[in-house]
């Protein structure tokens, strides 16, 4: 039986990225550039230098991801590709370069959602067990996906206003720490205790929604109010006392909808899927019910990379997804099943 080959390609914000995977659950090779040295001296992504760096890394990448993989364009199988959602200029750089190489050497094109992306890196951990539930947190998103079975996605719950990553950088803004602010909270949350009194937005009885600009705005008064009486309120527990709050609506809501859906799996993913204080949480309190297993990748697979692009990209493949070489960028592409289309 020939193994399936898929590259898979990934530029839709600051990474970089390339990768080979065999039968949707093997990483022969994941290259990543990573740009954030360029972006940190701006407190965050700059979107054209960010296309810059793409067209400047991309080949270099392809060239990487080849050779350690040890294939040719003649063992691909099908391209994979995110088109969105992301920057507009970043994500054209790897649909273009996609479409190049498909038209070049004859291999077909499939068109990837970042999300089915960052939900599919579980799959190099474990199988898939049906019905399950994604946990989607990451810069730009904050999702509760409801799966069925391969490609089916339904999204039962999304935040109404700042992803919870966004909400960790402006915070992190707030208490002048560096770019990316969310590895910067998660470690100075380990040193402090949650003394502030923070809000929890649960919204109306039975939205599996999300709102974290509250949250936000909340830490920000407290921090300015404590200046103007002259005080200082301890960094570490501004931290602890914010992760707390974001944890706490994030692993309620999602254990609520496990039970409600009665799903057999649960899965992290995206960027903040690498928070120790979140990973940990979840891992308590699924000790504790049984029939349910829970899923997170290891930290390398949280961040953005191709590996689970060409993941995601081999079930779109094998159900008979195929894009045109009128693929083009969509910063706004909305999560929704795989269904087949042709050339």
């Amino acid at each position: 039986m020939k193994h399936q080959i898929i590259l898979g390609i990934e530029t839709s914000c600051d990474e970089t990225a390339v990768s080979i995977v065999k039968n949707g659950q093997e990483i022969l090779s994941n290259v990543v550039a990573s740009q954030i040295e360029s972006h940190k001296r701006f407190g965050g992504v700059v979107p054209e230098i960010a296309s810059r760096h793409h067209v400047e890394q991309l080949t270099l990448v392809f060239e990487e991801a080849l050779k350690e993989a040890n294939v040719s364009y003649e063992d691909i199988d099908a391209i994979a590709v995110t088109e969105g959602p992301g920057l507009v200029g970043a994500l054209l750089i790897g649909v273009n370069a996609a479409k190049a190489l498909a038209f070049a050497h004859g291999i077909p094109l499939v068109g990837v959602h970042h999300i089915a992306g960052h939900i599919y890196a579980n799959r190099f951990m474990k199988e898939f067990t049906f019905p399950l539930l994604s946990l989607v947190v990451s810069g730009g998103h904050t999702e509760l996906v409801l799966m069925k079975e391969h490609g089916s996605f339904e999204v039962i719950g999304e935040t109404r206003d700042d992803a919870v990553g966004e909400a960790y950088d402006k915070v992190a803004r707030t208490l002048e720490l560096p770019y990316p602010g969310g590895p910067h909270i998660d470690r100075l949350a380990h040193s402090g205790q949650p003394t502030l009194n923070l809000p929890r937005a649960w919204l109306e009885p039975g939205s599996y929604d999300f709102s974290f600009s509250g949250l936000k705005s909340a830490v920000i008064n407290a921090l300015h109010n404590a200046s103007q009486r002259g005080e200082v309120l301890a960094p570490e527990n501004v931290a602890a006392s914010f992760q707390d709050s974001v944890i706490d609506v994030l692993v309620t809501k999602t254990v609520k909808a496990t039970k409600e859906y009665g799903v057999k799996q649960v899965l992290l993913a995206g960027g903040v899927a690498a928070n120790k204080g979140l990973r940990a949480e979840l891992e308590r309190v699924f000790q504790e019910i049984p029939n349910v297993e829970l899923v997170i990748p290891p930290l390398s697979l949280c961040t953005d990379n191709a590996a689970m692009i060409a993941a995601a990209g081999s079930i779109a493949y094998e159900k008979g997804k195929r894009s045109g070489f009128d693929l083009n960028a969509n910063p706004g592409l909305e999560l929704t099943s795989f269904n087949k289309s042709s050339i």
